[in-house]
């Protein structure tokens, strides 16, 4: 892929998500909407002439077989990811998957191992690690702007009740924490690495899935993680990072954090940096850059913390109770 030739996306499926990615896509120069697939045409078909899609295929068969796609984001609810992103992989295509990347973590490195062995490009489009503003207060916690990182906590809640099916089916992947403690979770990760124990606790529904929960993740430095996850309140969403030296206080909702505020004893520093659209833009840019440098691999989206994420939410959702899926 040349520096001056447009990145060709497909998008699989037509969600709110798809929708919302469809949006920022439009505004990031060097990349188009190709092809959109749905396993309605009617759907593909206004999704297509709503964006501005070249293409409207009414399987997702038909999409990844269109040579005039370079890479594929699924946008699928994460129950089906497995067997869309394969098909992708079939097909030859890159890969941005919507997190969370699959049901379970050896599904996850099976993926990850296949895009391996056929050079494919693939990364969990968990875009709050591409936000800039979360990128700079990562940048200023490991450079010591707090000294020693020894505490951690984000929050992340919402009322999901009259919501999407895809919320609260088991047969469609549903769970809080795949779908809202991930993140969470994943910004625990983003400043103090592996935990070396996790203790959880949570609410299921009747039908088994979680609905809230919480995690005390410890780490060999001493450092502590609490979070926590709801899609039954409306929490605070906010997240704080704590050294001896001070601390970095993320506003709601952290996860698409416009801003972030440095706090040094009676000194506090705000930082804004700004945002494109949602903040999706920023996943779409990185993987571009990655396409276009011809790496398979993003380093703001690294495959094996994505695993390694996923076998942690595997232990908190065994420990919930939660069957294995």
């Amino acid at each position: 892929m040349t520096d001056t030739a447009p990145v060709r996306w497909g998008i699989l499926a037509t969600g709110k998500i798809a929708d919302t990615f469809a949006t920022d896509l439009a505004l990031v120069p060097g990349h188009e909407l190709a092809a959109v697939g749905s396993r309605r045409p009617d759907a593909a078909r206004e999704f297509a002439d709503r964006h501005g899609a070249r293409a409207a295929h009414g399987s997702y068969e038909e999409l990844v077989a269109d040579p005039a796609v370079d890479v594929v984001y699924v946008a699928t609810p994460h129950g089906r990811h497995l067997e869309d992103v394969r098909l992708c992989f079939a097909a030859g295509k890159h890969v941005l998957c919507e997190k969370a990347l699959t049901m379970n973590a050896d599904d996850s490195a099976t993926l990850v191992a296949e895009a391996r062995d056929q050079g494919l490009f693939f990364a969990e489009a968990m875009w709050m690690r591409t936000n800039p503003n979360i990128r700079e207060l990562a940048r200023l916690a490991a450079e010591g702007a707090c000294g020693e990182v020894l505490q951690v906590r984000a929050e992340l809640g919402f009322a999901g009740r009259t919501a999407s099916a895809r919320l609260w089916d088991p047969a469609l992947g549903a769970s809080a924490l795949l779908d809202v403690g991930i993140y969470p979770l994943t910004f625990a990760h983003l400043l103090l690495g592996e935990p070396t124990t996790i203790a959880a606790a949570g609410v299921l529904s009747e039908r088994g899935i979680d609905v809230s929960g919480g995690a005390t993740l410890t780490y060999a430095s001493g450092a502590v993680a609490t979070i926590a996850w709801t899609q039954v309140a409306q929490g605070d969403s906010r997240a704080v990072v704590a050294g001896p030296d001070g601390r970095l206080e993320v506003l709601p909702r952290f996860h698409e954090a416009s801003g972030f505020t440095l706090v040094q004893g009676d000194r506090a520093e705000t930082t804004e940096l700004p945002l494109t659209g949602r903040g999706y833009a920023h996943e779409i840019e990185e993987v571009g850059a990655c396409l276009r440098a011809g790496r398979t691999e993003s380093a703001l989206l690294p495959l094996d913390e994505t695993v390694s994420i996923q076998q942690q939410m595997d232990e908190i959702l065994s420990q919930l109770g939660v069957a294995a899926r």
